[in-house]
Parts: structure tokens; C-alpha cells; sequence
């Protein structure tokens, strides 16, 4: 996908002070039963597309406003993930903000689980 000029930009500056998993790294908190949620921030289309195994969906529209209500402890790991990386970087940076402390976004996001032929859940197998 193509993205703007000024939208790379804005992510650029977010991911300095965004902490990246990668996916190896996340595959390695799930086999060791790390205690964590899984947040998808895409669009409802997308999700109901597919979308990560245990993941939660908060899209990106609305993770501020219900985070709170959903996982009130903000020492929850969360690592939260979007189609490639970018707009979970950007829900990063606010939720950091609202004192989540230990928040990452996936690197490469959906499309690189998906290119790697990892698990997903898709409407006709829930």
C-alpha cells in the first residue's frame, strides 16, 4: 500500500519512542505462555476478514476511548498489531500516553504473520 508522504513521517517520529516485537519474538511469548493481550487496531472489515489467533479487537478508531474499560491494569503487556505496523505504532505512542507501560506494536503487522503462513482465525473457523 501506498502511504502518504506525511503519514510516514508522522510514523517515523512515533516508532522512536515505540517499542517493536517482532513476530519470532511474539511466537516465543505465546510457546512460553507469557502473560499478555493481543490487541488488532485495524478496521471491523479487516477483522472480520481475519485476523490473530486469542487476539482482542480495539481498532484504532476507538482504542483510547475503551481501553480502559477492557484491560484496566496498565502494567498489562499489551502488543498490539494493524495490517503492517504503522497504525499500531501510531495507537502505541497514545496509549503509552494514557500510562500503559509496557505496549509494543508487531513489526510487519498481519502481513508478515500472514506471509509466513502462521495460524489465523477467519469467520468460517471461529
Amino acid at each position: 500500500m501506498d502511504h502518504s508522504p506525511g503519514f510516514l513521517q508522522l510514523v517515523e517520529e512515533v516508532k522512536k519512542n515505540v517499542k517493536e516485537l517482532s513476530i519470532d519474538e511474539l511466537h516465543i511469548w505465546q510457546k512460553t505462555q507469557r502473560k499478555f493481550v493481543l490487541v488488532d487496531v485495524r478496521e471491523e472489515s479487516e477483522w472480520s476478514a481475519g485476523h490473530l489467533p486469542q487476539a482482542l479487537h480495539l481498532s484504532k478508531g476507538i482504542i483510547e476511548r475503551d481501553i480502559e474499560l477492557r484491560i484496566p491494569d496498565v502494567q498489562t503487556p499489551l502488543v498490539l498489531y494493524c495490517g503492517g505496523g504503522f497504525r499500531s505504532a501510531l495507537a502505541v505512542a497514545n496509549v503509552q500516553k494514557m500510562g500503559y507501560q509496557a505496549v509494543y506494536s508487531l513489526q510487519g503487522g498481519f502481513r508478515a504473520w500472514n506471509d509466513r503462513g502462521l495460524p489465523l482465525i477467519k469467520p468460517d473457523t471461529e
